[in-house]
Order: C-alpha cells, then structure tokens, then sequence
C-alpha cells in the first residue's frame, strides 16, 4: 500500500539496516528478547524513528484440505499482551493488555478518523506507560502513541493535541519511537477495512515527523533474516571484481603449466653422492665451524706417513724425511720446515697455503 502511494519501501533482511536514516518498521514476536527490541530502538535514537508493531495474536496455519484456503493462510487461536513487554524499561516501559469493548461508539478515534476493530473481544492496548496518545479505544487506552522522553517531535506534538515543547526542554536530535499496541490496526486482518487503513498510512506519515525519509520493514525479529555465506559474498558487488581476477590468475596458471616448455627440473639433493662431494661436505662444516686451523697438525703427519712410504722408510721421522729428500730430489724444499709452518697456521688463508706446498712438495717427490 506504501509502494503504490509513493513511498520508498524496502524489505530487510540483514540487521545492518538498524542504522539506516530511515523510518525501520519492527514487528517482533511474542517470543522476542526485551533486551534485544530494546538495543535496537536505542542505537537508533540519533539514527531515525522507528515503528513497533506489537504481536497478538497466535495462529496455526490452515491445512491444505481446509475448504476454501489459501497458501499462507492462518488460523486465530487465541490473543495474548506479549511476554516481553514487562520486561521493558525507561522510555520503553509498557504494561499492555487484553480487554473486551462494549457499546456502540466507535472501537478507535483518533488522527481524524474513527472506526471498528475485526475483533472487539481482544483488543490489545496501553494500561500504562510514559506515552503520548495518537489512536484510542472506547475505553480511553492508547492502542497507537509515540514514547513521551522529552524529545522534540512537533509533528506528533501537532497530532496528538499537545503545545510542542520549548527548544531548550527537549532533545531535537531524537528520533521518535512510536508503538503500535493493537496490531489488528496494521495487519492484514485489520486493513480490510478502508478506515484502518487509511489509519495506517497516516502513522506511518508522522513517525517520519514531515521528513521525506524511506521505510524499511525489517524481517529479521520474524525468524526470516538471510544470513549470507562467504560463497554467494564471493560473487557479489563490491567483492565481483576481486573474485573475477582470482579466476582469471588461476586460468593462466593453469595455462602455463599445461603449456610448459620442457621437462620439470628434479630438485638437487641436499648432500649429494660421492667421495669428492662428502670431502667438500666435510670441508664446509669445518668452515663455518671456525676449526681450520685444527687440521694443521694431522694433515701433516698424515704427508709425513705417505712421504715415509714413498721414499722407503720404516717410520716418518721428519728428520728422516729431510736427509732422503735431499738425495733424492736436491732442489726439493725440506719436508721439517713446511709441516712446522702448517701446524703454526691460524688463520684460513695461512692454513691453506701451507698446506697447498706440502701437497706440491708430495707430488714433486711422486713425480
């Protein structure tokens, strides 16, 4: 009905649209948590008004076989004031209840309109509460009013009957919170009636206080929020174009790897085979340990022993060594003095080069 007059309406389901600056519709159930209704009318104090919608009514759904019945079709069981309204405090604070109408004076009056209820034997309305009256019953109980929590609303100020409120005694960033306590007034059961809903229309007008601002109606105290997966989040604005990339970067990986040139390169072993290759292993632990120079010594017995076996003799006495050397290669260096340099040695680079001339003084003797 909103839609054909003009209104931008939505339907929400996602709570992240209790910040909008919008008119939010809510219309809990009876088994809606008071601390929960509560948060939600709070945080959006300085946000923008908002509509509740009492329940009343409970229902069963019509079988199939039920003559004459439609999909989504009830049955009213019975009426009942919601179990979480006395749990409601501050400016929420409430205590509603079932009463029968009697007489023949009109079921509600109020905004300029009058008019019957569907039901007059279950009429929800306002015992008690910090309210300010817009629609009343035949008794004198509120069944349409705003929270009366000194904020400055004069459009419901206007419509109520009341003098609208000094600037400086009233909140003008606050948002009103009006309460519809009879349902039958805004459901489908009630706006069979031209009157309520004409009625309807015209609370929804001033809960927005003259402002040309959207209606939401939220889905999510009804049981019928969609909570959305990381999957259809995947494919959908503003994270389409970062999925669209990834499948485009995968397609081409795919591509090259179907499309490689030449066969896959195996991995080199960590230590691989081989005398040479375990000597260079070997070598390159003891660098990085920082113990060249612990080799000096050894390395020249282990000359002096193979010296000692090539020029024939029985044990590898340095000073045998030097005299067989002298007969046999005259130019030769003495073997004493080189294996005294080499076992001296410190640093890496000394070491090596004395052990590289007694290597060559070896292979000058095999020679």
């Amino acid at each position: 009905m909103l839609e054909r007059q003009g209104y931008a309406v939505t339907r929400s389901r996602s709570p992240g649209r209790f910040d909008d600056e919008a008119l939010l519709v809510l219309t809990p159930t009876a088994w809606t948590d008071a601390d929960a209704l509560a948060e939600i009318v709070e945080q959006r104090r300085y946000v923008g008004p908002t509509l509740v919608i009492l329940p009343k009514w409970f229902t069963m759904r019509l079988p199939a076989t039920a003559k004459g019945a439609k999909k989504g079709w009830v049955r009213l069981i019975a009426a009942s004031a919601p179990g979480f309204a006395k749990d409601l405090e501050g400016a929420l604070a409430m205590t509603p209840g079932i009463a029968r109408l009697a007489g023949a004076a009109p079921d509600w009056e109020g905004l300029g309109l009058a008019g019957s209820l569907p039901d007059r034997t279950q009429v929800l309305g306002l015992e008690n509460g910090p309210w300010a009256s817009l629609v009343r019953d035949s008794t004198g109980r509120d069944l349409v009013a705003y929270a009366d929590d000194h904020g400055c609303y004069p459009v419901l100020d206007a419509a109520a009957g009341f003098d609208p409120p000094d600037q400086d005694n009233c909140e003008p960033s606050k948002w009103n919170v009006t309460v519809a306590f009879e349902p039958d007034l805004f459901n489908n059961y009630g706006m069979a009636d031209r009157q309520r809903a004409m009625l309807a229309a015209k609370v929804v007008d001033l809960a927005r206080e003259g402002q040309d601002l959207p209606v939401v109606f939220d889905l999510t105290l009804a049981g019928l929020s969609g909570q959305r997966n990381l999957l259809t989040l995947a494919f959908a604005p503003p994270f389409l174009a970062a999925t669209l990339c990834l499948l485009l970067a995968l397609l081409v990986v795919a591509w090259r790897a179907f499309g490689r040139f030449g066969p896959p390169m195996a991995e080199a072993r960590a230590i691989a085979f081989g005398k040479a290759h375990l000597a260079a292993n070997s070598a390159g632990v003891l660098r990085r340990s920082g113990r060249v120079h612990l080799l000096g010594a050894p390395y020249a017995a282990m000359v002096a022993r193979r010296l000692a076996a090539t020029l024939g003799l029985r044990s590898a006495d340095r000073q045998a060594i030097d005299a067989a050397l002298a007969r046999r290669a005259p130019d030769a260096p003495a073997f004493s003095p080189l294996a005294a340099r080499l076992e001296a040695a410190r640093g890496p680079s000394e070491t090596l080069r004395a052990a590289h001339a007694l290597h060559a003084l070896e292979r000058t003797v095999r020679s």
